[in-house]
């Protein structure tokens, strides 16, 4: 009973029958008519003009889309313990060509007004500081916390009040919007670029950026090639984002994730860590108390000395949930 993490689920089989369908020739790299279709379907999902491209990992959707905003010599503002800065093993400083990570403070990993303030106004206006370019938002967080859509507006108005770019890490954006329950626009917000997460959800080796300023988007395909993201038979990658457009079923997934998260939350009582808005559980557990459920056979991540952290994904069984759950009560 595995609740390691959303990356080892099972591909979804909607998603195989469309690589299927895509095994057929076409022309290479992003020119076939499934990379094609992509502005268009994202377009209809967000209800505004973007230019969507696909890349094989959330780290290169991650850095490459900053990489449009963020010039050598500036910064992105993230939280401490964004992905980007936590997971992503030097990416950005590599994409970026040297830009730097600063980082702010937040509860359960999201930022605030007031912490994004207390970081930029720590910078000197001058050469001899390292000028922040763009605000990078998680949605949902690290400690899958979502932020709501008045909270979104607020902090990219303070990011165009301070001429900032702003980028969203959308890795578990499926999961913030099913909690949320309002549109895929209101969940990201004012935002000029969002890493559409699929992986994590039901996907096997594409991720899309949504552009929202598409000149962005003619400087990320360069970007792309130089970083050997464009991949010949694009269209495989297409296919699958597609598929998951299609009939919302990155929605659907979602939901159920968000479900088999909940069923572990409610039996945990005064262990939770941090609200459960996506699908990740964090709850305070001993490390004999983590043995003990390790022994019933639950593959889990240990978090810190004092924690564990459990992630439910679009095809964990609700069976499976509902004995964790019995578990962790009965600790």
């Amino acid at each position: 009973m595995r609740f390691l993490s959303d990356n080892s689920a099972a591909v979804h089989p909607q998603v195989w029958e469309a690589m299927k369908k895509a095994d057929s020739p076409d022309t290479p790299y992003d020119t076939d008519a499934l990379s094609r279709r992509l502005d268009e379907a994202f377009g209809a999902l967000f209800g505004r003009e973007v230019a969507a491209l696909w890349v094989a990992s959330g780290t290169a959707a991650n850095c490459l889309a900053l990489s449009t905003m963020v010039q050598p010599h500036g910064a992105v503002l993230c939280h401490r313990e964004a992905h980007i800065e936590m997971d992503e093993g030097g990416a950005p400083g590599f994409y970026l060509h040297g830009a730097k990570l600063v980082l702010a403070e937040g509860e359960h990993a999201k930022l605030t007004s007031a912490s994004i303030l207390e970081a930029l106004d720590a910078i000197r206006d001058d050469v001899h500081q390292v000028q922040v370019h763009a605000l990078s938002l998680t949605q949902a967080s690290e400690y899958g916390c979502s932020y709501q859509p008045s909270e979104l507006t607020d902090l990219t108005a303070l990011a165009r009040s301070r001429r900032l770019k702003v980028q969203m890490d959308g890795a578990r954006f499926a999961n913030a919007v099913a909690w949320l329950g309002c549109s895929p626009a209101e969940a990201c917000g004012d935002v000029d670029a969002l890493s559409f997460g699929c992986v994590k959800n039901g996907g096997m080796s594409a991720e899309a950026i949504v552009f929202f300023d598409p000149a962005l988007a003619d400087v990320a395909r360069f970007r792309r090639k130089r970083a050997g993201h464009l991949q010949s038979k694009g269209r495989f990658l297409a296919a699958q984002i597609l598929a998951m457009l299609e009939g919302d079923l990155w929605l659907a997934n979602a939901r159920a994730a968000n479900a088999a998260a909940g069923e572990i939350a409610g039996a945990a009582g005064g262990r939770l860590l941090h609200p459960v808005e996506a699908n990740e559980v964090f709850l305070r557990c001993t490390a004999t108390e983590r043995d003990a459920l390790r022994t019933q056979g639950f593959g889990f991540y240990d978090w810190g000395t004092e924690a564990a952290r459990f992630v439910a994904a679009w095809d964990t069984k609700e069976e499976d949930a509902r004995a964790l759950g019995r578990a962790i009560a009965a600790l």
